[in-house]
Formats: C-alpha cells, structure tokens, sequence
C-alpha cells in the first residue's frame, strides 16, 4: 500500500504543542493544511498561498522562517486484516528530511536522522484492523546542530557538516539558501506473511557477444524460523521470452545462482549501441504459497576503470564491454532545490536533452542527493553512464564521532545496495574536492585541524563496496591523483578539476603549495584550456545568463535590466567580476541586458568548444570531458547548459557539434598555423573527403582546400596543416569566417572565426524570417551579409528548437523546427529572432506565411 497523496501539515514553534497530542490518533487536524506526498513543506505552502512564490525576485529570504518551525504531518490509512502469528505489517519511507519521529496509532515507533537514506519499521504490535493513523514531525535543524562543534571548513555554511542532508539546501554558489523539510519519498506500508525479499543483487561476471554470466543474490529476511523458502529468478528479453531462469532454496537468509545467458543482448551507451533492458524477476515462496516478488530492468555489461594504457601511461578510461569510452557529457544537479516536489517527467525531460545533446555521461555531484530511481532507471533506459558521488562535499566531516558514522554506514548501505544493480551506474566517487581542497586549504592556513572526514572516503565506503557491490570501480575523490610531489589536481593522473578558467585558480600546483589565484582577464580567459592536458576533465565551465524568459518571469517588473540589484541576486558566485572579465577578454563589456545575455552565452558557448575540442584532440591522452554544469535548480545565473525553465543555453545547441560521435575541429590561435582534425569516436572506421572554406562576411570565397582522410575506430589525428596568410589571400583575418564540412563523412559543419567577437566588426545584416506554424516551423535567411548567433526566443519554458544561436552565411535558409516537450501550444505571437548584427524581428512585422 502506497501512501501517496494529501497528508494534513501544520508547524509549531518548538515545545508549543506536547508530541503526544498532536500524534494521538483522535486529533483533530481539521483546520491542518493539505500537502502532497511525497513533497516537502515549501512547496505545500506555496500551493496555498502562505508563502509567495521563493524564486521570484527576493521571496526566498521571505520564507526562511519555515526551517525555524517544527513541522507535523498526518494521515491515515486502512487495513482489512492484521497480522498474525508469522506475519508483519512494516511501513517503509523512501526519504523523510531530515530529523523525524514517527507516530503510528499515537505510539512512537521511531525516529530518523538522515534525508538521504530510507527508514523501515516494524509497525505489527500498533496497528489495528480498519482505520489507523500516522503522524510525523519534523524538527527544525538548528536544535541538532546548535550545540555541535564548528570545524574551520565548510564551504556556505558551518552548520551543515553534522547534518545528512543535501548541502546544496544550505546555498550553493549557483543557488540560494532553501532549508527543506518534509516527506520527500515515498511511503509504503506492506503485510508480509513468513517472509519477505530485502533485496537482490544481479553482477555481471562475464559479457561477450556469445556468453553472459550474470551472479544473483537474494536476501531473505524470515518472521517464521520454520519456514521452508525457495526463490524462483527468471530473466526475460524484451520479447518477454525467458533467456534463463533458475531455482533454489534459501540457506540463512540467502540465496545464490547463476543465470547464464547464450548470445546476449549487451547494454551499450547510446552513441555505441543499444542499451538493452532484460527483466528480471524473482519470487519468493514457501511451498507453494507465494510471499514476496521482486522486479527489476537490468542490463548486461561490464564496465572497469582503466589507470593505465595497454603501453603502461597513465589513464583514466572508463571501459564498457571491453570497449573505451570517450565520456562526454555534465555534472548534475538536483533539478529543483525543493528536491521532494520535482516530478519525474523534469527528470526524463532533463535525460531526453542530455541524449540529444550528444551525452553520454552524467556525473551526479556531491553536495545533491543519491537521486531518485526515476533517474538511474531513465539513464539505463537511454544509454546514459552515471558517474555517482557520495554526499560529501567541500567540508571537514566528523569522523572521530560513533553516532555520526553509523549514520553514515547506514546511509552508505542503503544507497548502494539501492542502486547497485542499474547498468548506468559506472563509478562510485567518495566526495567532491575536499581531498584537493583540505591541501590547499591548509597550505593557505584556512584549515589547522585535521583531515577530519578522511576515514569515510578511504575506509568506510570502500569496506561497504568491498562487501556489497565489489565489481563497480571506485575513486576516492574528485579531483585525484597527485604524482610527483603535484597536488590531487594533478593533470598528470586521476580526473581534474579546471578552475583555472572563471575562478581563475593557478595550476599546476604542488602539494602543500600556497594556492595563488589570478583574477585578471588572462587568468579567467577560457584560452587557458589549451594548456591543459588532464587525463579526465570532470569539472570545468563558465557563466552564462539563463534565457530572456527564464529571467523575466521571476523577476520584478521595472528590474530587468543589466546591473540591477535582481539580477544581482540571481549570480551566487563569490565574486561577480569573474563574469565581466571573461566576456572582457572576449566579447567586451555588455552595455545593456541584452548584450548580457548574448555576450555572456556566446562566452560559455564558444569558450566550452573551444576547451572540448582541445580535449578530444588530444584522445590518446584524456579520456573525458564532463561540462560543470547540466541544469539548474532555481532561475539563476549559473554554469548550466539548460536553465531552470528547462530552456537550452546557447551551449548545448554548440554541444550538439562538440560532442558529436564524429567531428571536424580546428586548431588555430591567432597568427598561427591551422590544422584541420577529424576526431571519430565510433567503433568504426570512416573515410571521405575534408573540406575548408574561407569566406568572407559578404559571401566571398577566398580560399578552398579539400583532402581525402581515412578516420581508424576511436582516433583523432590532424590531416591538414595551413598558413594563415596563405588562406586569407589578402584579406584581414577580422572579416573572413572558416567553414569545416565534409559531403561524404556525417559529421557536422564546424564554422571558426580567426579573431575574438570583440576585435570583430560585424556589418549590419538583415534577417527574413518566414514562419508556418501549421508546421511549426521557422525558416531563418540571412539577407545581405552573414548573420552571427541567430537566437530564436519564445516566452515559454520546455521548448526545445531543432538549432539555435547558430549562424548562417549570407543568403543560408535555416528550417528550425519547433516543439514543446509535452505538445503544449507554442504562443507564436511572442517570438523573437535576433542576432549579434541584426535586429530583433517579430511576427507583429508581419513575418508569417
């Protein structure tokens, strides 16, 4: 029985009310509100109106009173029969947040201390048959942190480290303070009769194109000692045939076996294969009276960290099925920071763009949450690896504390053996930064204490994965590695952090070396990218502004603009002139909003293609690229490549041509050689002719060069090396654009530009723009001259443009298809096309046909 729905919710201050009138179940919570379950206490107050909408302008702030209170939530539920003699009645709570004591019938039952992990208890001996009650309350967090020890790091806030709870709550430099509290997963309550299925574990022992062997656990708990179990596992193709299927009895609380399937269906990521799903299902019986039943999606695969190349160098690879991937793709976010109220279509609606965004890897950070299965199943489902952080980020954690690590054993328990079994899942990561940072932190005389925290990462996880999910590959932080006397940001071994580009962060650095930061238009310029030679690049990115409707739906009127206090408010960095000499190196200062916006995301975007295109160049070396960041999780200025109304940034459009499985890429710095590459990372070889144009603003060719090329599986190599001056004939570099393209290889047109926007001067340009909405389509033509960072805008969130912010040559026709993720109807009236040289059009022009 799932207890979804409208629970009743009313806070308290603290000691106002006596814990067990309010949990009796005669209580009357008539005049309670209702909230959703699962949900969380914001989101409820928000639905009725107690509290304005937090996103919008200021209104967080004005809501910070709610993680002061004590928050009670109630319902009720009926059972048609009790449990007897051999059986129990369990509830079970997939995420409370975070410190709960739990009423059932008026009887406590238990209490939880810990968002991120799920509760299960015993209910039998306080249940009734027919109506029963439940009652939870919530108590604030300051009254469990107040008296604790403060450590000298804790990145946001010092409170938190005591606290398991997602620390992005606490603020983040991306995203505001928002104190949760509530039920935030599900809640079941469930009658077992003898015995039940606690969990099953399915590990890939062997994958190849003829034979998989696939080891099955399952753990049985038993109410009755005397109960004879046997558990029946059969896998099922997609046909649903059964591949194989076997039975065994259950020997203390066990029972193992193995499947063995002929010619399997491997799971591949998306851009190499099929992710191909088999079910598996168990049952649990006692003679032949069945008790329990267990389903599962799984994939059969293997996938192995590689340290070292088969010459001996130093690599970080991830290996699927014998293969290496090259990981391209994001870090992710919670979706929302009121994280118990995000519905699982943002979630599929999020994985959908990353696919389509040419993604193959999602690195879900620290300082979030071991998220919903509604991810890792979508991840599965679309052939997406899942790089997995445990929660632990940028902070010293109490380590020398009993209590404080059992939770966190309980913690680490719960979530791995939740998700171990999902295909996506390719590594298992201690924390984020805090092994890189507590030496740089220290060296700059922030940190005197010591490494408190340590013994999580480096004993307890790997104790727990050695016992329950073995075969997946773990690393111990990230950034790590550190060869040589270099620090765990060492480019040499291990992923890599690069802040030197927007933070501004000095590398190399080594260990025990005072960190030194350079905040000067050369030392934030993302031009630094090219002299790094990571072997994983797992974090780096820059700003940019969220979309023109994103912004102006949360913020006041009369306060869009560029340098208003809103706007202000919507960038968490810790220092706003990062941003502003970024685009000052490259763009120019902008000199109103919508300069900003544009400035700021051709910034991101052509800085993100410029640093990619560097890393898959160099393939033999680095083996990823993983862009910090996917999403957002309220209506900011941030890193992300979609913003919160789940609109793309000008990025990911630009990502769909960087992270293509076979791309054209120009090595070029101003004055130098240009040397053409074609970087194919499939597992097959191509062959056809390259070809590179050189044209000038207006539409003239001024040069040509074609060479015929023959791409080995998994290779980059440079196939055409230029002179600039040979290839500008005369003209100036400022005033010519440079086409890659191939008519017999897919792969797509890749356009450079041999100066920076800034030291460019565009001719004005004209735009026809011809719209059939029956269709719903918009045909862009450049008239004239050529149009630079063509923007296509509608005041409407979750719309996804076949291409956008790209350019087109003088009289290029654009077809850009427009769609809604869920067929809402798109408000054609309010459409806008611009670009950096031309106008803003709009229908009231008169632009439909």
């Amino acid at each position: 029985m799932e207890l979804s729905g409208i629970w009743k919710l009313m806070h308290y201050d603290v000691g106002e009310k006596k814990p067990m009138e309010l949990a009796a179940p005669g209580f009357d919570d008539r005049f309670w509100v209702g909230a959703s379950v699962p949900g969380d206490v914001h989101t409820a107050l928000i639905e009725r109106g107690i509290i304005d909408p937090p996103y919008y302008g200021h209104n967080d702030i004005k809501s910070r009173w709610v993680e002061q209170k004590e928050w009670w939530y109630r319902t009720t539920f009926t059972l048609s029969e009790i449990s007897g003699e051999g059986e129990r009645t369990e509830i079970h709570f997939e995420g409370l947040d975070t410190f709960a004591s739990v009423y059932v019938n008026g009887h406590e039952i238990g209490k939880t201390e810990n968002m991120l992990r799920s509760y299960r208890f015993d209910i039998t001996r306080v249940i009734r048959k027919g109506w029963n009650s439940i009652a939870i309350r919530f108590d604030p967090l300051a009254i469990h942190y107040q008296d604790k020890e403060l450590f000298d790091w804790s990145s946001y806030t010092k409170e938190r480290p005591w606290i398991r709870k997602a620390a992005m709550n606490y603020g983040w430099d991306w995203g505001p303070r928002m104190v949760t509290a509530g039920i935030w997963g599900k809640v079941h309550v469930n009658q077992y009769r003898k015995a039940r299925i606690e969990n099953v574990q399915a590990s890939t022992i062997q994958a190849d194109q003829d034979l998989a062997i696939v080891h099955l656990t399952a753990n049985v708990k038993k109410y009755h000692k005397e109960a004879n179990c046997s558990v029946i596992i059969a896998l099922k193709d997609q046909d649903g045939k059964v591949v194989d299927q076997a039975t065994t009895p259950v020997d203390s609380g066990n029972a193992h076996l193995e499947l063995r399937i002929s010619s399997p269906q491997l799971w591949w990521t998306h851009e190499l294969g099929t992710p191909y799903l088999y079910q598996l299902e168990v049952r649990l019986f006692a003679e032949e009276e069945i008790l329990d039943s267990y389903e599962e999606a799984i994939g059969i695969r293997t996938v192995e960290l590689a340290l070292q190349d088969a010459e001996g160098r130093d690599v970080f690879a991830f290996i699927l099925n014998g293969v290496k991937v090259y990981a391209k793709g994001a870090n992710w976010i919670p979706a929302d920071h009121l994280i118990g109220s995000i519905p699982d279509q943002k979630y599929k609606d999020l994985i959908d763009l990353a696919v389509s965004g040419q993604m193959n890897m999602l690195r879900v950070w620290a300082g979030g949450i071991y998220e919903k299965d509604v991810f890792y199943e979508e991840c599965d489902r679309r052939g997406i690896l899942v790089w997995q952080d445990f929660a632990f980020a940028n902070a010293l954690f109490p380590d020398f504390n009993h209590d404080f690590m059992e939770n966190v054993r309980g913690e680490v328990i719960d979530n791995v053996i939740r998700l171990r079994n999902h295909a996506s899942l390719a590594l298992w990561c201690g924390n984020n930064e805090i092994d890189w940072l507590y030496d740089m932190k220290t060296a700059s005389g922030d940190i005197t204490s010591p490494f408190y925290g340590e013994r999580i990462y480096h004993e307890l996880i790997p104790e727990v994965l050695e016992e329950l999910d073995p075969l997946r590959p773990y690393w111990p932080s990230s950034p790590y590695g550190a060869k040589g006397g270099y620090d765990a940001n060492d480019p040499g071994s291990g992923d890599r952090h690069n802040w030197q580009v927007w933070h501004g962060s000095v590398y190399p650095r080594m260990s025990g070396e005072v960190p030194v930061l350079d905040y000067s238009i050369q030392g934030v310029s993302f031009k630094n990218y090219k002299q790094d030679d990571a072997l994983f690049s797992s974090e780096f990115g820059m700003h940019a502004s969220a979309n023109r409707y994103t912004l102006e739906k949360n913020i006041p009127e009369g306060q869009f603009y560029w340098g208003s206090p809103e706007m202000a408010y919507r960038n968490k960095d810790t220092n706003h002139q990062k941003g502003i000499l970024l685009m000052e190196g490259y763009t120019g200062i902008p000199k109103d909003i919508e300069e900003y916006m544009d400035f700021s995301m051709l910034t991101q975007a052509e800085g993100l293609k410029y640093g990619i295109e560097h890393f898959r160049r160099n393939q033999v070396r680095n083996s990823g690229a993983l862009v910090w960041q996917l999403n957002d999780s309220w209506p900011g200025t941030s890193w992300s490549m979609i913003d919160y109304e789940l609109l793309p940034k000008a990025s990911f459009y630009y990502g769909k041509r960087f992270f293509a499985p076979i791309l054209l890429s120009l090595d070029y710095e101003p004055g130098e050689e240009l040397k053409v590459w074609l970087i194919n990372d499939t597992l097959e070889i191509c062959q056809g002719t390259l070809e590179l144009k050189v044209i000038t603003f207006d539409g003239e060719e001024v040069y040509s060069a074609s060479i015929g090329a023959v791409a080995e599986a998994q290779s980059a190599n440079c196939y055409m090396t230029l002179e600039e001056a040979e290839v500008l004939r005369g003209k100036r570099a400022e005033e010519v654009i440079i086409e890659l393209s191939s008519s017999t290889i897919e792969v797509p047109v890749n356009r450079y530009y041999l100066r920076d926007p800034k030291e460019v001067v565009l001719p004005d340009t004209n735009l026809l723009v011809q719209v059939n909405e029956a269709n719903s389509e918009v045909v862009v033509t450049a008239v004239g001259t050529l149009a630079r960072f063509v923007k296509l805008e509608l005041p409407l969130g979750n719309v996804i443009y076949s291409d956008n912010y790209f350019d087109l040559l003088p009289g290029e026709q654009k077809v850009v298809e427009i769609d809604h993720q869920h067929g809402a109807e798109i408000p054609w009236s309010g459409l806008r096309v611009s670009a950096l040289n031309a106008g803003v059009s709009t229908l009231k022009d008169g632009l439909k046909i």
